[in-house]
């Protein structure tokens, strides 16, 4: 979003703000020592119009966000949205992917709504809030 573009960060507007209440009601935040979080965009930037990213656009930039994984070696990634789901998992409909673990490279995945949907519609809050202790028992942790 414009936000983002602003201060080259990702997450940072109201959709940011939300991801972070999101996941400091299951005891992790960013810039931790512990219970941390990493967070990165599939596309650096937002697409002209605010669009989401071509197939082009994702299998281009592919590479940078491999090789963050490659640096960070998560425990789990969490993909919010279409996306990064389009981008890792090859598969779109987010409706129907989050709550299901999935597996990439290794790597176990959760598939979530993206904050800014949740923003737009507040009642697919609760399946989140499943979602997220579904993500915290995972990890070892009850709430």
């Amino acid at each position: 979003g414009r936000e983002e573009d602003k201060t080259g960060k990702p997450f940072v507007g109201p959709a940011g703000q939300l991801l972070d209440k999101m996941f400091q009601a299951i005891g992790f935040k960013r810039f931790s020592e512990n219970n941390s979080m990493y967070i990165t965009n599939v596309i650096p930037w937002r697409p002209p119009q605010n669009r989401s990213p071509t197939e082009d656009e994702i299998n281009l930039l592919k590479p940078f966000l491999m090789k963050h994984i490659d640096l960070i070696k998560p425990e789990i990634i969490v993909l919010m949205g279409n996306t990064p789901c389009q981008a890792l998992l090859g598969e779109s409909g987010i409706t129907k992917l989050r709550g299901r673990w999935k597996n990439f490279l290794d790597y176990p995945i959760l598939p979530m709504f993206h904050p800014a949907y949740l923003l737009r519609n507040p009642i697919a809050k609760k399946e989140t809030w499943q979602d997220l202790k579904m993500l915290k028992k995972r990890l070892g942790g009850n709430l």
